[in-house]
């Protein structure tokens, strides 16, 4: 190659190459946010009180022990199958009080085991946190966790 690689090609080459993978970087971030909306959240069913249920969530900082379809901590159970693994597909009333119940039991001192502590949180704001929970559990997470145990 006789010809050297001049200054004003690098600098076409830089801008031409930055333009590109910038236009590839917002086509990538819209499929993915198009995706969101379409395929991975059921938005049919994303109502006021799932809204209220995951601020009840964040407010009590639950994923500083627990895990929610795999992130968080690891303390405490996962809790993205919990409405599955307390028979909410069945009796969806059943699991509801189960889980209110199970929530407003907490800590029950027994020794050596983990405990998770009282919230006192209000009827309204369990039965929206356990709302949120069951949103969650309708989430399409191409089955992870890989067991439901928790």
């Amino acid at each position: 190659m006789s010809e050297r690689f001049t200054k004003s090609a690098a600098r076409n080459v830089f801008y031409g190459g930055s333009v590109f993978f910038f236009a590839i970087f917002v086509g990538l971030t819209a499929q993915s946010h198009w995706h969101i909306l379409t395929t991975s959240t059921d938005v049919s069913t994303l109502t006021e009180s799932v809204v209220r249920g995951k601020e009840v969530w964040e407010k009590n900082s639950c994923i500083n022990c627990h895990s929610l379809l795999g992130e968080g901590a690891y303390f405490a159970p996962e809790l993205g199958n919990v409405w599955v693994r307390y028979g909410g597909k069945d009796d969806a009333e059943a699991a509801r009080e189960g889980l209110i119940a199970w929530m407003q039991s907490q800590p029950t001192g027994i020794e050596g085991r983990r405990q998770m502590p009282q919230f006192h949180l209000t009827d309204q704001e369990l039965n929206d946190l356990v709302d949120f929970l069951e949103w969650t559990s309708r989430i399409n997470t191409q089955n992870w966790p890989p067991n439901d145990a928790g």
